[in-house]
């Protein structure tokens, strides 16, 4: 029984092999033409002027960034989802599973403000020819999309832009552009509750300063008119009002000395913290493409054609077979007159 089987299988791949064989020259043929197709098209999509071009030659500069998730949790962190309106994402800021400022970067990167942003700084909507009748704000917005690509390496904490366009000079602007963009939006959302104590403490100690120089003008001006000779029933007055401008001037000269020592303090302490959002490296202007790959679509189109010419074969051969037997031409002849 199994050498029979084993018969029955070298018999059907034999004649598998006979079908390729008998029609070795059209897949020879088809294959080749296919080689010559993908060369040519290759070539021309190469010689041709980039506006003209088929298969035009796309630059992507990249930009690098350093997102510090370590700032991630707290109040920030809460503050900056709310902001912009990951409500949900917002009630986890405060565990350490929660959402991140890497996570929060790439959604800034595919939110309207900011596409909206490069569409009108760049006028992409003429640039890329959408129609206007058809939402352009839409169709830009989508045109980008798919363009201008965000990812974050967790390793090494590089968030990284990128954009891709067949002029590099443009798509190195619409990068930085971005990144710029990107670092103004986290200073405006991401508030570090350090930066908030330093802008109150600036307030305090200028305003603690302004009364101090307050009290001793008028400590000065008490002590000014007893030496002009003021009215002896005043004298008494006078000093007793000048112990109690002394009394709050000390007070007040000591507020002013705690809050100079939190202030340094505080100087010292965010000068240890890593920023939220550090530019590593701006985009440069591309000296490669970055695509298409040429030899890779000659490759695959090659194996296509080949793939395509057996199948063709044998359908070709399947049909001939047909062809040569009376009962299935019989049976196709009734199926057709019953039709």
């Amino acid at each position: 029984m199994n050498e029979e089987q084993n018969q029955d299988d070298e018999i059907s791949l034999i004649d598998l092999f006979a079908v390729l064989w008998h029609r070795r020259m059209m897949i020879l043929v088809i294959t080749l033409i296919a080689i010559v197709g993908m060369v040519g098209f290759s070539v021309i999509s190469l010689v041709l002027p980039t506006e003209n071009s088929p298969l035009p030659n796309t630059y992507s500069p990249t930009a690098l960034m350093i997102i510090n998730n370590a700032s991630s949790s707290g109040g920030a962190m809460a503050a900056a989802l709310s902001a912009t309106g990951l409500g949900g994402l917002a009630g986890l800021a405060g565990v350490s599973t929660g959402p991140t400022f890497s996570e929060l970067a790439i959604y800034l990167v595919g939110t309207n403000t900011l596409l909206d942003a490069v569409v009108d700084r760049f006028d992409l909507i003429t640039r890329y020819k959408i129609k206007i009748e058809k939402s352009p704000r839409t169709e830009s917005r989508k045109v980008l999309k798919k363009q201008l690509t965000a990812a974050f390496d967790e390793k090494s904490g590089v968030f990284t832009i990128s954009f891709t366009d067949t002029d590099p000079v443009f798509a190195q602007e619409v990068v930085n552009f971005c990144v710029l963009f990107l670092e103004k939006r986290f200073n405006e959302l991401v508030v570090d509750q350090n930066q908030l104590e330093k802008q109150n403490l600036e307030i305090n100690i200028a305003n603690t300063y302004k009364e101090i120089l307050n009290l001793e003008q008028e400590y000065h001006q008490l002590e000014y008119s007893v030496v002009s000779g003021g009215r002896m029933g005043s004298i008494p007055a006078i000093t007793l009002e000048q112990s109690r401008i002394t009394m709050e001037l000390e007070t007040q000269k000591q507020v002013y000395a705690q809050l100079k020592v939190q202030y340094e303090l505080l100087r010292v302490s965010m000068a240890s913290e890593k920023p939220v959002f550090q530019i590593l490296e701006m985009a440069e202007v591309p000296d490669q493409k970055s695509g298409p790959s040429r030899g890779m679509i000659c490759i695959i189109g090659t194996f296509a054609a080949g793939f395509f010419s057996v199948f063709l074969a044998f359908v070709m051969n399947a049909i001939s077979n047909i062809r040569k037997d009376p009962e299935a031409m019989a049976k196709l002849q009734g199926s057709s007159k019953n039709v």
